[in-house]
This record gives structure tokens, C-alpha cells and sequence, in this order.
């Protein structure tokens, strides 16, 4: 299986992980492997590292890249937020260090197939895991028009999103939108002709909306970065890409709350309700990549690399 995706901010993500050729890490978001061996190669004094993906085509590609490591690299196909009981089930309880790449992959995008594409014309599917019984053409179908305009709106943030969910009602009324293009199609038609002559497919909102929502993105990464910081050794780092702002404030707002957990009223003298800080964050600003790899990879170009380190 060929499964095409160039590791965004690599270098970077790599430096930034502090890699000991003895610790223990996991890459939660493991796609086909890039990151991942990177860290692997690192890891020659008896290290570990874990590759969780819940893509079974990522699973599949990334222990075939990864094979020449495999007495270091367990690949296990699960999501990142179920981190810590795939650890607890290996007899791992705590890791030197942590990657998340949150972008779609190449593969993803490329293999018409998946559905994730506005450019392409194929069943409209953005499964993240196969295994998942519901397609994003069935919440095409199914979802009211008020509900496709809080997912368009909220997760696409498209000021069009009242007039593509009214139009999304309305076409499905006649046939139910099955495909790629039909949706596309429906799309182009809500947005004003003068609109869709700058700021890229008008569509591609809409379609980050509905991935998002069908594959639980946004929740997932909310209720995982506390749970992701408490497995940190000491002195571990956690390194998460985001490539959209509202991936980005999670992180954001994650690590800096980790950092200074205190609830009490800033008029009080002295701290009181008792919560400690669990470490640092260590980049105060986002790490951006820089021209050489934007231009080399214009996925590239949205990325944001934020790290946390334990206490």
C-alpha cells in the first residue's frame, strides 16, 4: 500500500521531543509512519515507541515502513484518546515524550475513495476509522438544517453557513446527496459567485466541518490533553500540529491551563484551592514552518507546532 504523507515540521517536532535513546514515546497520531521514524532511529539504547492510529490503511502502511525497527515500535490501531489504557494494556505507565500530528494525510486526501476530497468525485465517506458505522453522507442526510449550520459555522467557520445548509436541505429534498461532487456541487451553488473567486474551493469549509464532526476531532483533542500531560515522565514533552485556529486555541488554552491551574480570584494573597502547576509550556509563540517547507509542501503552510514539558 502506498501511503504518501511528508511529516510536517519535522525537524522541529523531533528537537523539541528531547529524545533519549532509552525513553519511551508515543506518536498518537502515527499516519504512515514519518515522524515515527524518526523517533524510532533515535532509540538505540533500548528504547521504546508506541504508534497508535485508528486509520486501519495508517496501521497498515506505517508497520511496513516501520519494520526494520520492530524490536522498538509497537503499532497499535486505536485512538490517541484512549492513550493511556493502550499503555496500561502494554505495561506502560508513564512515556518520555509525545507527538500529535492533527493534520488529514496526504493519503487521506489523495485516495478519492476516502470521501475527504471536494475535488474529486467518490462516495462521501471522511471516516477517519473505517470501522465507524456513520459516513459524513449521513449526516449530509439526516442532520436538520440547524444542525448543518452550527457544524458549517462552528467547525468551518464559513459566513455562508446559513445559506449552504438551507441549500443542502433543499437539494437532498429531491435525491439524497450520496457523493463527493453532489455536495460540492450543492455548496457552489449557496456561495455568491463573487465570493468564489478568492479564498480557495468554496466547499472546502464545508467539508472541514463535517470531518470534524463526524470523527469527534475537536472533543477528542479537548479531552485528551490533560490525560496526555499525566502520563509525561518528569521532564517529558508533549508536541502537538494543529493546522486550523480552533485545534490551535485547545492546545493553547490546554497547556496554559496546565501550567497555571489556579482557579482562585486574583485579589486573593495566596493560592487556595490547592492546585500545582504541572509544568512549563516551552513554546510561548507556535513554532511556524518556514519558507523552505511551506513551499516545499503547501499543506505545510497552516501548520502550528506548541510544546509542553513536565514538571
Amino acid at each position: 500500500m502506498t501511503f504518501h504523507h511528508v511529516p510536517v515540521l519535522l525537524r522541529e517536532t523531533i528537537d523539541s521531543l528531547k529524545i533519549r535513546p532509552d525513553g519511551i514515546y508515543v506518536d498518537g497520531t502515527l499516519g504512515g509512519g514519518g515522524h515515527a521514524f524518526h523517533v524510532a532511529e533515535r532509540l538505540t539504547g533500548g528504547g521504546r515507541l508506541i504508534g497508535i492510529d485508528q486509520d486501519g490503511d495508517a496501521v497498515t502502511a506505517a508497520s511496513e515502513h516501520l519494520k526494520q525497527f520492530a524490536d522498538r515500535v509497537t503499532v497499535v490501531r486505536d485512538n490517541y484518546v484512549n492513550m493511556g489504557s493502550v499503555l496500561e494494556g502494554l505495561g506502560i505507565r508513564g512515556v518520555d515524550g509525545i507527538c500529535l500530528d492533527l493534520g488529514i494525510s496526504s493519503h487521506q486526501i489523495d485516495t478519492a475513495e476516502r470521501g475527504f476530497s471536494y475535488l474529486d468525485d467518490a462516495p462521501l465517506d471522511m471516516r477517519m476509522d473505517q470501522r465507524n458505522p456513520r459516513t459524513a453522507a449521513d449526516l449530509v442526510n439526516t442532520c436538520s438544517e440547524e444542525e448543518l449550520f452550527r457544524i458549517i459555522h462552528d467547525y468551518g467557520e464559513d459566513r455562508f453557513a446559513n445559506r449552504i445548509a438551507r441549500k443542502i436541505v433543499e437539494v437532498r429534498s429531491r435525491k439524497p446527496i450520496e457523493t463527493t461532487r453532489e455536495l460540492a456541487d450543492a455548496v457552489r451553488s449557496a456561495v455568491p459567485l463573487k465570493m468564489q473567486m478568492s479564498g480557495g474551493h468554496p466547499a472546502m469549509r464545508t467539508f472541514q466541518a463535517l470531518r470534524i464532526e463526524l470523527n469527534g476531532e475537536l472533543d477528542v483533542l479537548k479531552n485528551s490533553i490533560d490525560s496526555m500531560i499525566g502520563l509525561l515522565n518528569p521532564g517529558g514533552r508533549i508536541c502537538i500540529i494543529t493546522f486550523h485556529s480552533l485545534e490551535d486555541r485547545i492546545v493553547k488554552e490546554g497547556f496554559r491551563r496546565n501550567e497555571h491551574p489556579c482557579i482562585c480570584p486574583p485579589d486573593f494573597p495566596v493560592c487556595v484551592c490547592g492546585r500545582k502547576s504541572r509544568g512549563r509550556v516551552v513554546t510561548k509563540k507556535p513554532i511556524l514552518p518556514g519558507a523552505e517547507e511551506t513551499e516545499a509542501n503547501p499543506r505545510a503552510r497552516s501548520a502550528k507546532l506548541r510544546v509542553f514539558e513536565r514538571a
